[in-house]
């Protein structure tokens, strides 16, 4: 009778994030306990479109990661009352059609801040030290010694100041770095101004040594860096993503690389996960990890407890109360 016979339908809830279906958590414990079935998509791997259509609507909360969701699956969802992100982003969501349906949506802001800005911060430090050429040289039996630079006293270009921003920017400037930084609401997080100043999102690309990524995407969809903001860039400068793929323009970045006008690119994300082309992973220019800004310990482990929280939380809320 399939995973799905044990239980009255109203009681189940998914998980979807890689971090939880490949090795569980024990915060999702606390959902048995309260009288939910736990229901996983396939372990480690994000699911997609089909598998959502598959598990989606059988359950009434779902603890999701950052796969898509088309709008397809929340209208077949009719007994979905609330998405739990175990993240702050909710742009893989069709939001227009999740309010339409009156789905609570809530998310794990700031627990994966200090983890995903310890990452961009050693993608600084990997770009500055050429340290993956570093290791594949000496691995292939060489002895490269490449001329690096150092982050103090560089212009670091920070555009979105949310908590993983902020984190950043405490970060670099503690290291003697000087942060200018973009983001509409212009937070004041008690930072000295000889260190950290705001200015326009064009003032930020022109003057950046490294510029790092710590907002959502454009609402109209366009790539937030693109040609003509590669064309602003300082000769050299480098580009750190953590964020989203769809804020760097590849074919632009490509360019701007193989002209030298970019030094390095360092990602964490892409617009496939695992990448399917290699012609921008690939690039001996590139440096790129595997989505795993907030794979920490610590990070899946904050993400997590606030995710659950959110979820039965949202649930007893909406009346869904597994029994």
């Amino acid at each position: 009778m399939g995973a799905f016979a044990s239980r009255e339908a109203a009681g189940r809830v998914l998980i979807t994030p890689r971090s939880l279906t490949a090795t569980g958590h024990p915060s999702l414990d606390r959902l048995r306990a309260a009288g939910f079935e736990v229901v996983c998509s396939t372990p480690g791997r994000q699911p997609d479109e089909a598998e959502l259509a598959r598990l989606v609507p059988q359950c009434v909360g779902w603890l999701a990661g950052v796969e898509p969701v088309s709008p397809a699956v929340i209208r077949a969802s009719a007994r979905l009352r609330a998405i739990s992100r175990n993240g702050v982003g909710t742009d893989n969501l069709p939001m227009d059609v999740i309010t339409e349906r009156g789905i609570v949506v809530r998310t794990a802001a700031g627990a994966n801040a200090a983890g995903v800005a310890e990452l961009a911060l050693g993608l600084m430090f990997a770009c500055l030290r050429h340290i993956p050429l570093a290791n594949a040289g000496i691995k292939a039996g060489g002895w490269p010694r490449l001329r690096g630079g150092e982050i103090r006293g560089r212009e670091i270009g920070l555009v979105g100041c949310g908590a993983i921003g902020q984190e950043v920017a405490r970060l670099v400037t503690a290291l003697g770095a000087r942060v200018i930084a973009f983001d509409p609401m212009q937070p004041d997080f008690g930072l000295p101004a000889d260190r950290f100043g705001y200015a326009g999102l064009h003032t930020v690309i022109e003057r950046a040594q490294i510029l790092t990524l710590h907002c959502p995407p454009p609402k109209d969809g366009r790539a937030l860096i693109g040609e003509a903001e590669i064309a602003r860039m300082r000769p050299g400068a480098f580009v750190v993503n953590t964020a989203r793929a769809g804020l760097v323009d590849e074919p632009a970045m490509l360019a701007g690389l193989d002209s030298g006008r970019i030094g390095a690119y360092a990602t964490d994300v892409f617009p496939q996960e695992p990448p399917r082309a290699l012609s921008l992973a690939g690039h001996p220019r590139v440096i790129a990890t595997s989505h795993i800004g907030g794979f920490t310990d610590e990070s899946v482990d904050r993400a997590t407890d606030i995710a659950v929280t959110n979820l039965l939380e949202s649930l007893a809320e909406a009346g869904a109360d597994g029994r």
